[in-house]
Formats: structure tokens, C-alpha cells, sequence
């Protein structure tokens, strides 16, 4: 795809991150920062992200650069994904949804199938994962959870379909909710999602990042997509999944054997300094994830979120 059909798929997915008018102060800055930093000579995104909050561009105006099959497909597949980061679909996500297809000229029927599977990844219940370690699970059983889940989540960040980058929230998530047990608490998605914004991940500039890098990198498309590219190009998103993943297992651990007495800012403050540990790490496992993605099969992604 061409540098302008790139900056418009991302100004559409801006576009599906703001359609709620309803994200927190946090999250926005969040977006922000990840333009600045996904910058590059040809594209500048802060520039991109300013045309969009001002209605400089039009959702209309970014379809118009969209010139092959490909890049609209994709532009809406992103779209979806966004919407449905942080869960279930609002209406005002819905109405945005809607008026893309109509300015991408997609037949009625067009994406539904895709639009279930990805709302059905966002809801899957947390109760419905693997089950959690009992509650005498000793630390070396945690951290070998811990590991496999960021493993896994590092393979799927390998993988070209935007089903795949989405499903790393939710298995983050369950990675969260499964710790929370073992401690013995019984957490629900709302807890799950604050614990990760005060830890300062967001769910939609998470999905925004991941999938931007991927795009912009070459490796992100349902249908040109190459795990061959993934695979020899890792460097393009610097292992963030695994590192997230493995700074949120172990901040849990720690969160909820502590009995939940961190402050706000030492959560933050922990988290940021187990990324710098889990980054540090990540080379050393990328031929376990490597490996991991040649083994999975990305039509089977909803029920590797529900545990199946």
C-alpha cells in the first residue's frame, strides 16, 4: 500500500477511536503520544492526529485516498477493531461503523461476519479462561504463566490478520483476572480495565499502537498479509506485546499479594519498570514466540481467547 492510503487507514482509525466523544482525559494522551511516536519522515502522524481532532480531515476525505481493495478492507477491519478494543460496541461507535461502510461503498452485508467475530473477542467473559492456578500456586508457577502468556501474546503480535493484534487485550486480561484469583479475588472486566489504566495501559491507544507499528511496518493485512514478514521483521514493533503482557502479570502478582495496597503512582511507577525488564527479555524468547506463531492458526483466534 502507497504512504497516503497508510496515513489514511490510520486517520480513519483516529477517527473510530474518538466516534464514542466519550474517552477519558488519560486515553487521549495516550493516542497522542503514540502518533508522536509512530512519526516517520514520509508520514507525520502528529500532524495527522491534529487534522483529525480539528475535522481538518474528513472521514470522507481519508476513504477518497483509499484506492485498492486491500487498503479498504483493511481501513475497515481497523476501524472494528478499535471500536471494539475497550469492549462492546456504543451506539455513536456504531453510527461511525455504519457511515465508513457507506463511504467505503460496502454492500450492507459487507463485514458483519468480521464485525461478530471481533465484538464476540471483546466480550469473551473473563470466568470463560483457562482455568487459574490454584490458590497455593507457588511464584515459579506464576512467573511460568506469566512467561507463556506473554510468549503467546508476542506470537500473535507476529501475525498479519488484525483478528490476531486484537486479541491481545483480552488474553491480557484473562492473564490479569486468573493472578486476581489465584489471591483469591473474584475480579470483574470493570476492576481488569482499571487495573490496567492506572498501570497506564490503555485499551484502544494499546490496539492503536500494536496495529499501527504492524501497518506501517508492512506486516499488518487480512489479505496480502506474510507471517514470513512478521517473522523476519519483529523489529518493526519491538516485542511490545510480550513486554506489556509480562510487566502486567508480574505488577498483578505482586498488586494482589500485597493484598491491593500500591498507590496509583507506585503501580505506574512498577509497571514501567518491569516494561524496561520485559523489553530486556524479549530477545531472548523471540524464537519461542517465532516458533509459537508458526503454530497457530489464525481462524481459531476467538476460541484461543475463550480458552478453548
Amino acid at each position: 500500500m502507497t504512504e497516503s492510503e497508510n496515513r489514511a487507514i490510520v486517520a480513519i482509525s483516529l477517527m473510530a477511536a474518538f466516534a464514542d466523544g466519550d474517552k477519558h482525559e488519560r486515553e487521549r494522551e495516550e493516542i497522542r503520544r503514540i502518533a508522536d511516536g509512530l512519526a516517520r519522515d514520509s508520514l507525520h502522524l502528529p500532524t495527522l492526529y491534529q487534522d483529525v481532532l480539528t475535522r481538518r480531515m474528513t472521514l470522507e476525505s481519508a476513504v477518497a485516498e483509499l484506492q485498492g481493495q486491500e487498503s479498504r478492507h483493511l481501513a475497515y477491519e481497523m476501524a472494528v477493531c478499535v471500536c471494539d478494543a475497550d469492549g462492546a460496541q456504543s451506539d455513536a461507535e456504531r453510527r461511525f461503523l455504519d457511515r465508513l461502510r457507506q463511504a467505503l461503498a460496502m454492500p450492507a452485508h459487507a463485514g458483519v461476519e468480521f464485525n461478530q467475530m471481533a465484538e464476540s473477542i471483546a466480550t469473551a467473559p473473563l470466568a470463560g479462561a483457562a482455568a487459574a492456578p490454584s490458590t497455593t500456586a507457588s511464584d515459579a508457577e506464576l512467573d511460568k504463566m506469566i512467561l507463556n502468556a506473554a510468549i503467546m501474546n508476542g506470537a500473535l503480535e507476529l501475525l498479519p490478520e488484525t483478528l490476531s493484534t486484537m486479541a491481545i487485550i483480552p488474553l491480557q486480561m484473562q492473564l490479569v483476572y486468573k493472578i486476581g484469583k489465584t489471591h483469591g479475588y473474584e475480579l470483574d472486566s470493570g476492576h481488569v480495565k482499571d487495573f490496567l489504566a492506572t498501570a497506564g495501559v490503555g485499551l484502544t491507544s494499546q490496539y492503536l499502537e500494536q496495529a499501527g507499528r504492524k501497518l506501517l511496518g508492512g506486516l499488518l493485512g487480512s489479505i496480502g498479509g506474510s507471517l514470513a514478514r512478521g517473522l523476519g521483521k519483529q523489529a518493526v514493533s519491538s516485542g511490545m506485546s510480550f513486554a506489556s503482557t509480562y510487566a502486567l502479570g508480574q505488577v498483578a502478582k505482586r498488586y494482589y499479594a500485597g493484598g491491593r495496597e500500591l498507590s496509583t503512582q507506585m503501580l505506574k511507577d512498577t509497571f514501567e519498570r518491569v516494561m524496561q525488564e520485559g523489553r530486556s527479555l524479549q530477545g531472548e524468547y523471540l524464537p519461542a514466540m517465532r516458533e509459537k506463531a508458526r503454530g497457530l492458526d489464525p481462524s481459531k483466534v476467538l476460541a484461543l481467547v475463550r480458552g478453548q
